[in-house]
C-alpha cells in the first residue's frame, strides 16, 4: 500500500488537538495546536543538523498539508 505523504489525525479524548502525521522521512506526529512534535525516528545530533533544512521544510509542509485541507471543507 502506498502511504500518503501526511494524514491529519485527531482524538476525541483530546478534542481540542488537531494532528498531522508525517509519514516519510523524517517521520514525526505534530500537534498543531501546541506545536509539540513526537519524532519516529531516531537521529543523532549530527544526523539533525545534517538533515535541519528537510526537517523545517517537512514542519512547514505539514502546516501548508492541513491548511490546503481545511480550504477543501470551507463552504
Amino acid at each position: 500500500m502506498k502511504l500518503p505523504k501526511f494524514l491529519i489525525a485527531d482524538n476525541a479524548a483530546l478534542e481540542d488537538d488537531i494532528f498531522v502525521l508525517h509519514t516519510e522521512f523524517p517521520r514525526f506526529l505534530i500537534n498543531l495546536t501546541t506545536d509539540e512534535i513526537e519524532w519516529f525516528d531516531e537521529f543523532s545530533k549530527q544526523e539533525a543538523e545534517d538533515n535541519a533544512d528537510l526537517i523545517e521544510q517537512s514542519i512547514l509542509a505539514a502546516y501548508d498539508f492541513f491548511e490546503a485541507e481545511m480550504k477543501n471543507y470551507e463552504v
